[in-house]
């Protein structure tokens, strides 16, 4: 019985061992989970939302101190003008009130408005590009030309994120080296770009074969797989690699508080598609928060509940965290990222010719 894989267009696209990805958890990402996945021969990823300048060079210098293997960087492209979205003071204030029993709940206080809510892409694209990891992945979006040259001028793979085939064909047009095919079982935000991402639930094992067919860069799976057979079920279907999350996620290397690791092992058999915590659809493990009617548009309600998420992450209130998890989560096993993965070859490599 093998034990290991061939090589796919995938890992020779990355210069990886085995066709693995790790999802790019935006706010979740930590350098030691992302290393822990390229030394044990996939690609590690490292979701930079949010991440200002400074701190996406600090963050790309720690993964490089961190593994000397490959691993990528994830950006989030302005969808909609989220860079610039303005509302007033009084819009702000409304979308703030609305949100107050959670944060009287912690001892919080409202806050007040900020100067902006996000950084800008371009000041995020510019210290990626210059930190010149091997992958730089987008979602949200076709990216720029100038960043597409840009990037393969340095050496660097493209990787953009699909959830119709439409989307693939157009991120292919655009120039990227490889798409992911990011199934509506997938934990996270929905990156759909070209219509609605209610519009867009396309199912990981329609949704692959049907992106092979019509591309001809490789094609990585994303969405419910969440151990060796969902492995080797894409691989089966077209797919050159699998992205996985929410094993990962459930790892001890990862950035998950203890309460959340132990949600996606025993609370992740429902899940639900919310805009309530963000203001974008996103799928998660149901709480008080995820039934909230008329969220603050995105990135204005990501903001909102990012002032009292991490205080509920540290005194373990799970139902006022951002509990993400795909629909396979409850098959996650193992306590260390290295493990989850071999164990997911392994297995993959017995069921496969």
């Amino acid at each position: 019985m093998a034990d290991t894989l061939a090589p796919t267009p995938a890992t020779r696209l990355f210069g990886i061992e085995v066709p693995v990805v790790l999802g790019p958890f935006g706010g979740m990402s930590s350098v030691r989970l992302a290393a822990a996945v390229s030394d044990a021969g996939g690609l590690g990823s490292f979701g930079l939302y949010g991440y200002p300048a400074d701190r996406i060079r600090e963050t790309a210098a720690l993964l490089a101190a961190a593994t000397d293997r490959p691993f990528a960087l994830n950006l989030w492209l302005p969808l909609d003008g989220s860079d610039t979205l303005r509302v007033s003071a009084d819009e702000f204030d409304a979308y703030a009130e609305a949100l107050r029993p959670y944060f009287d709940e912690l001892d919080l206080p409202l806050p007040a408005m900020p100067e902006r809510y996000l950084p800008t892409f371009d000041e995020q694209i510019e210290a990626a590009l210059d930190a010149r990891p091997a992958v730089l992945s987008f979602v949200f979006g076709v990216p720029p030309a100038h960043v597409v040259d840009r990037a393969h001028e340095l050496g660097i793979v493209v990787v953009g994120a699909a959830t119709t085939v439409d989307e693939a064909v157009a991120l292919e047009s655009g120039g990227v080296d490889a798409v992911v095919a990011s199934g509506m079982e997938a934990g996270g935000h929905r990156p759909s770009f070209l219509r609605a991402a209610e519009e867009s639930l396309v199912g990981t094992f329609a949704l692959v074969p049907q992106v092979a067919d019509a591309v001809r860069v490789p094609v990585v799976a994303a969405g419910g797989i969440a151990d060796g057979r969902g492995l080797a079920a894409a691989l089966t279907l077209g797919a050159h690699a699998a992205q996985v999350g929410s094993a990962f996620l459930a790892t001890e290397e990862s950035a998950a508080v203890p309460a959340y690791r132990d949600a996606l092992r025993n609370r992740a058999g429902r899940t639900v598609l919310t805009r309530a915590l963000s203001g974008r659809l996103a799928r998660g493990i149901p709480t008080r928060i995820t039934d909230a009617a008329e969220p603050a548009p995105f990135p204005v309600q990501n903001w909102l509940t990012g002032q009292f998420r991490p205080t509920a992450a540290e005194r373990g209130v799970t139902d006022l965290m951002s509990l993400w998890a795909g629909q396979s989560s409850p098959l996650a096993r193992g306590d260390h990222a290295a493990d989850v993965l071999q164990e997911m070859v392994r297995t993959a490599a017995s069921l496969l010719p």
